[in-house]
């Protein structure tokens, strides 16, 4: 059978082509609810299957993002790239996901497939590696925007979470309960990986802001397979801590899990907040304290932000947007 063409819906619903094109392109603003669901019928009638390739060239747009996570484990990540592929869908774009495992040269190959395969704009979860890369986007006038991490000398757009702010609302929780000997842990900050390091200066100033001088060996910094024998350092300290600040997803599955290998009592023997929440924290026993991102809110701006590139619109943001985290109290503190 011969492919059914734009020509024919138009026709069959005896409107313009540039009425179904309008139709198409989600332009519903440029015609009547009557038309809009005439052309609806006519394409479900006809099955009329768009060429996406003849619009790609049409318009030099291939509708399509990119999105490169550093560490696709994380539930923040997943989040995202769910909150994303919602946004671009309704604006009738795809997505393409690439998972950087935190490996810079991982993420520079994602990155030059990705503008080989001519996406419109990437969001990317820098692992801080690239600078020449990201530089070259730049200066190509490349939509781009940062997410989760910042670079600030490059001056890229960029949504992240207050990670001061995060620490500092877990230390105040456990001062509250007071607990004044806190522990943080975090992944390695090899490559100056802005969240981490962000959340222990929020951690150290947390504790100074309550009077409490703040113990270097209460600050592990650690590849994930380090992190038992991390706790287990803190744990044989002449004065192990009371509390210990989780200061991701994964630091917090690591320490609940050496807690119950260990059979140490949450919150009797030691009291836990996680930064980021997880699906579990609320039916974990106990439940668990986290500071929440708030991730669809943080992915919807990203997404605006790409877009706004993409669309050539005049004023171009490339501020770092902060947003602000939540305290979810629960059993654990």
């Amino acid at each position: 059978m011969k492919p059914i063409t734009i020509t024919d819906v138009a026709n069959h619903a005896k409107v313009s082509k540039s009425t179904v094109s309008q139709y198409l392109n989600k332009r519903y603003e440029y015609m009547s609810e009557k038309t809009r669901r005439k052309i609806e019928a006519t394409i479900e009638e006809l099955n009329y299957q768009p060429n996406i390739l003849a619009r790609s060239l049409k318009q030099k747009s291939t509708y399509t993002i990119g999105v490169v996570v550093a560490n696709i484990l994380h539930t923040f990540s997943t989040q995202v790239i769910r909150a994303i592929e919602n946004y671009f869908y309704e604006h009738g774009f795809h997505i393409i996901v690439c998972n950087a495992d935190d490996n810079p040269e991982k993420e520079k190959n994602y990155i030059e497939m990705l503008r080989a395969k001519q996406v419109d704009g990437i969001i990317i979860f820098p692992t801080g590696d690239n600078l020449d890369l990201y530089k070259r986007m730049k200066s190509d006038q490349f939509p781009i925007v940062f997410m989760d991490r910042t670079i600030e000398e490059l001056n890229v757009a960029t949504v992240m979470l207050d990670n001061q702010l995060a620490a500092q609302l877990a230390v105040d929780r456990f001062v509250e309960k007071g607990i004044e000997n806190i522990a943080i842990i975090t992944t390695s900050i090899i490559r100056d990986i802005s969240p981490r390091i962000e959340r222990i200066q929020g951690y150290k100033a947390a504790l100074l802001s309550h009077g409490i001088a703040f113990n270097s060996e209460y600050i592990k910094t650690v590849n994930i397979d380090e992190i038992p024998a991390a706790l287990s350092e803190i744990f044989d300290l002449e004065k192990r801590p009371q509390a210990i600040l989780a200061g991701n997803d994964i630091v917090l599955n690591e320490v609940l899990r050496y807690m119950k290998k260990h059979r140490i009592t949450i919150p009797d023997d030691i009291a836990i907040i996680g930064i980021d929440d997880v699906p579990y924290a609320s039916f974990y026993t106990p439940t668990i304290t986290t500071i929440d991102q708030p991730a669809i809110e943080m992915s919807n701006l990203a997404a605006e932000l790409l877009m706004s590139q993409i669309n050539k619109e005049e004023t171009k943001d490339t501020s770092v947007h902060r947003l602000k985290p939540t305290l979810l109290m629960r059993d654990s503190c």
